[in-house]
């Protein structure tokens, strides 16, 4: 753990720290992805750990809360909460990603492209729930819409992505056939305490 790391609440300075270790080995995909998958569960299988703040939904779409940056922008671990009836237009990430369920449940359609190139559903929706991991890449599959599959209360993710999410360039593909560019941004920015 570095000294950026000191002010962690003890569950996530230990994820953050197996993380690094498992990073510094320059895994390949799948072994980040698989590794990273066991780490995150081990994460979310309590929620006392979060602050309290970063289970706050927004008034009209899920918000960002950030919970760690890597200090060199290596990937960040970001609270996603959810209010009822919040959805997201379909969108990509453009790196890895692993989404972990705290609390409630995420329903994700995946999309993607056809021999014309016209963005379609792929399968029929997944639902995330409590204690379980998804993943995402670009080569994994990167496009998806998703929505709090609980209609009377927040739901709550944790996700680890391959990068800063909330500066990163991303896409989203509307109805009508546009894509646009978007930067998701954070709704709040880790506590730090300078003890």
């Amino acid at each position: 753990m570095n000294s950026s790391d000191h002010h962690l609440p003890g569950r996530l300075a230990r994820f953050v720290a197996k993380l690094n270790a498992l990073l510094e080995t320059e895994p390949d995909e799948n072994t980040l992805i698989s590794q990273g998958t066991a780490l995150l569960t081990e994460l979310i299988a309590t929620e006392d750990w979060l602050p309290p703040h970063c289970t706050c939904a927004g008034p009209d779409r899920v918000v960002h809360h950030l919970l760690y940056l890597h200090p060199d922008d290596l990937y960040s671990v970001v609270s996603c909460v959810w209010g009822p009836g919040q959805t997201t237009p379909i969108h990509d990430h453009t790196v890895w990603g692993l989404i972990g369920m705290v609390r409630g449940v995420e329903v994700t359609q995946r999309h993607g492209f056809d021999a014309q190139g016209l963005l379609q559903p792929l399968g029929s929706p997944t639902h995330l729930q409590e204690g379980t991991v998804d993943a995402v890449s670009p080569r994994l599959g990167d496009i998806h819409q998703v929505w709090n599959g609980v209609a009377d209360s927040n739901s709550i993710s944790i996700h680890v992505y391959g990068a800063d999410i909330g500066k990163r360039n991303r896409h989203a593909y509307l109805e009508d056939g546009r894509v646009e560019r978007f930067v998701s941004g954070y709704v709040s920015l880790p506590e730090v305490n300078n003890q």
